[in-house]
């Protein structure tokens, strides 16, 4: 196997010395991922130092680290780990010839990311590269470059924020010749003065675009304009997806197909493609969209494209569906438990209004950091989820009693304290024929719900 990195040239990208010569397949800074051949990252923080972990590291197979003090292994002594880790991410963009995509949003990063991620892997089997999991902050992003193979042709990187400016620095590490945007929500509002506010931070990715580069724009957004006037000020081609007349990438016709998912026709600046895509709901045609229009970008094949979004494969907590069996039957859980806002909320509890069931319930977890306007946003599910013909709703947390007020006498409902009383009236309550679904800030812990009603998921 190829050397992700040397030993001289990690020493090089980070101003380090090497004790000794050595060379890595992977880079890790958890002592718990580490495999055979990783270089490991001792990383310090405010909670714990990572070279406590460094022995684990070794007898995990590490065949290198990144110290801050001398250890008894191979290592690359350095003054500061955090900065030596972004030094080795700036080292390996500067190094690819890849293209490279980055992904933010306030809703759909995820999902877009790895559904991009499975449409170019079709094109270039073996030679594309993306962030895993949602290593999308300050460390997720420049240990995702770090890992970018040498001969990657594509490199995808999803990048989050929760403050203005997080995303200025996380693009000019990224440097993405292509720069999308999936949407614009109340998330994190309580960091925020405005939903203005919120869509300038989301535009910071445009700041890092390469020179002639692309950013990809809702255009059903209420803040198109503004995201494709900072986009403007920073140079970049400008394409637009979604579902309006004007947009470049659009669904033109749209029905549901028969395994749920949706049969899309979309106009594109040289053509039409129809497809199916296999994930449901109107979000999600809205993601393949984006897909569509950054594979068109980089030069990737559609048609290949368009068969990996009609096989894509479930991301838990990102819309994983499972079948849980009665005796009499079985139920479907969506798993939709990995975070919440009012905009992914509502886009889901219309999914589940579409699902052919004999009762549809919704475990739905508080959304958090929302700020002054928490208990509006909160009362505000009682539209949506009454639009749903939702027959029975178990509300997860405080911030739940303003839509606990609401929904009194219209829907069955309880309201508890938290995933684990979510999960027992769940259990008691779940029956053969009903579709739930499951969604909430990643806080509030609705996974272990998950965990508990499909045995883990397997």
């Amino acid at each position: 196997m190829i050397d992700l990195w040397t030993s001289s040239e990690i020493a090089q990208a980070t101003g380090g010395a090497a004790s000794a010569p050595f060379g890595v397949t992977g880079v890790a800074f958890d002592s718990r991922e580490v495999g055979p051949g990783d270089l490991f990252i001792a990383l310090s923080g405010e909670a714990t130092d990572g070279h406590r972990f460094v022995e684990q590291a070794f007898a995990s197979g590490a065949a290198g680290a990144i110290v801050s003090r001398p250890v008894e292994h191979p290592h690359i002594l350095v003054v500061d780990t955090t900065a030596a880790l972004n030094a080795l991410g700036v080292a390996a963009r500067a190094r690819t010839q890849a293209k490279i995509i980055g992904v933010t949003g306030s809703v759909g990063k995820t999902g877009t990311k790895e559904a991009l991620f499975q449409a170019l892997d079709r094109c270039a089997p073996g030679r594309v590269h993306r962030s895993v999991k949602s290593y999308n902050n300050h460390v997720g992003v420049p240990l995702s470059l770090a890992r970018m193979p040498r001969d990657a042709l594509y490199g995808i990187f999803e990048m989050g924020m929760n403050h203005a400016g997080e995303l200025s620095a996380l693009t000019a590490l990224v440097r993405p010749d292509v720069a999308i945007i999936t949407a614009i929500a109340p998330a994190h509002q309580a960091f925020f003065e405005s939903m203005e506010a919120i869509a300038d931070a989301k535009a910071e990715i445009f700041e890092g675009l390469e020179p002639d580069g692309t950013a990809i724009i809702p255009a059903d957004s209420p803040y198109v304009e503004r995201l494709t006037g900072a986009a403007e000020h920073h140079g970049a081609k400008i394409v637009t997806f979604g579902f309006r007349e004007d947009a470049d990438v659009r669904a033109v016709d749209r029905v549901i197909s028969a395994n749920g998912g949706t049969l899309v026709t979309v106009k594109l600046p040289d053509g039409e493609l129809c497809l199916t895509i296999a994930a449901p709901g109107e979000h999600w045609v809205s993601n393949a969209l984006a897909v569509l229009a950054a594979v068109e970008t980089v030069g990737g094949d559609l048609a290949v494209a368009g068969l990996a979004l009609a096989e894509l494969p479930d991301l838990p907590g990102r819309g994983a569906r499972t079948r849980i069996p009665f005796a009499d039957g079985e139920a479907l859980l969506i798993d939709e438990s990995y975070n919440a806002n009012p905009l992914s909320m509502a886009a889901t509890l219309k999914q589940l209004g579409r699902e052919q069931a004999v009762r549809r319930l919704a475990v739905l977890g508080a959304m958090k950091e929302l700020g002054a306007e928490s208990e509006a946003f909160h009362a505000g599910l009682a539209e949506p989820l009454c639009a749903a013909n939702v027959n029975f709703a178990i509300l997860v947390g405080p911030e739940m009693t303003p839509l606990a007020q609401r929904l009194e006498g219209k829907v069955g409902l309880a309201h508890v304290a938290d995933a684990d009383a979510a999960t027992t009236r769940l259990q008691s309550e779940l029956r053969a024929g009903d579709a739930v679904l499951v969604k909430g800030s990643n806080s509030v812990g609705l996974s272990r719900l998950v965990a508990a009603m499909t045995g883990g998921g397997k």
